[in-house]
């Protein structure tokens, strides 16, 4: 039996520990307890961030505190997921982005990162998937792939490309190989003076996201002649496959994307997988992301580090039939 003092004891350390347990318990249930930061690696307007934008605002509902969207520019993603990793890992800093570009693409591409794209991250879960399309001017002379590669093919490298992304220049770079073309890269800092160029003539094609081209395309000011993707589409019924037009060596799929800095939570991990899946499989979603030729991609977050270490090798393939040397 316990003595009055033991019991004076007991007492004691559970009334010290009290504030403690109430403490985390008040922690958790209070998450978010502030504004959340979406990162992007996009310029404001951009085609890419309205998607980031569309995610905050949809995880914004979903957990009653504001979800701000911060662009950080530059270094083709590289600056924006430094940043992210570098970010304290308290739930308060998410990465809302293109991961098959920015973190499996980035090892191929670069000889050095600033970060370690499989293990700065928790990994959380997938969003939606796309091809790339190639582009060319509406109203220009090339009507399908096949006018396309015979006049660049007459050109040699007295015609040029441009690019703004690592899957672009990766996309284009395998179109190149694919037709044994001397088509010369221009690179730009943003799509308004890509587009420009390409409208002018003074660029025969690009590669780019659906969604940066979607305004452009339903002006009827540009063309997707082809996906970069072996299959058609859901999302993109008319524009034929990358197979169906001869490039018969890319199969290439982007996909949105979202981490945390390495070290977050558990519970606040788990919370937004859930918030994110639910968010991937809505209606709401489905009418955002199809007319800018996405298809809804719900994932979770073992699936997407799996998914994210093997396309870091698919790109390592990819940047060698490219013949794309590492900056």
């Amino acid at each position: 039996m316990l003595s009055r003092r033991d019991l004076l004891r007991s007492a004691a350390a559970t009334t010290i520990a009290m504030p403690a347990l109430s403490k985390l318990a008040i922690g958790q249930e209070q998450w978010p307890a502030r504004e959340i930061h979406a990162i992007c690696g996009f310029p404001p307007g951009t085609g890419a961030d309205i998607f980031v934008r569309f995610y905050a605002k949809a995880l914004q509902d979903r957990v009653g505190k504001t979800v701000l969207t911060e662009n950080k520019v530059g270094a083709f993603g590289n600056i924006a997921t430094e940043y992210v990793a570098r970010s304290k890992p308290d739930g308060y800093t998410i990465y809302i982005a293109p991961g098959s570009s920015f973190l499996a693409a980035a090892p191929s591409l670069f000889k050095k990162l600033p970060f370690d794209p499989v293990n700065d991250f928790e990994h959380i879960t997938t969003l939606a998937k796309l091809p790339f399309l190639l582009v060319v001017a509406a109203d220009g002379p090339y009507k399908d792939v096949a006018g396309l590669v015979k006049d660049l093919k007459a050109k040699g490298d007295k015609a040029s490309y441009g690019s703004i992304a690592n899957t672009g220049l990766v996309s284009s770079e395998l179109f190149k190989a694919n037709f044994g073309l001397q088509t010369v890269e221009v690179k730009y800092k943003d799509p308004g003076g890509m587009f420009n160029d390409l409208l002018g003539g003074n660029t025969a094609f690009i590669h780019i996201d659906p969604g940066t081209a979607a305004g452009q395309m339903k002006a009827g000011k540009l063309k997707a002649l082809a996906t970069t993707s072996k299959d058609r589409f859901k999302a993109l019924p008319d524009v034929p496959s990358a197979s169906e037009v001869g490039i018969a060596n890319s199969d290439l799929i982007a996909w949105w994307s979202v981490q945390a800095p390495k070290g977050t939570p558990k519970p606040i991990l788990d919370r937004l997988e859930k918030e994110f899946n639910d968010i991937a499989a809505s209606e709401e979603h489905l009418k955002f992301a199809t007319p800018l030729g996405n298809d809804p991609f719900v994932g979770n977050s073992t699936m997407l580090k799996e998914l994210l270490v093997k396309d870091i090798k698919a790109w390592g393939e990819y940047a060698r039939l490219a013949k794309i040397e590492p900056l």
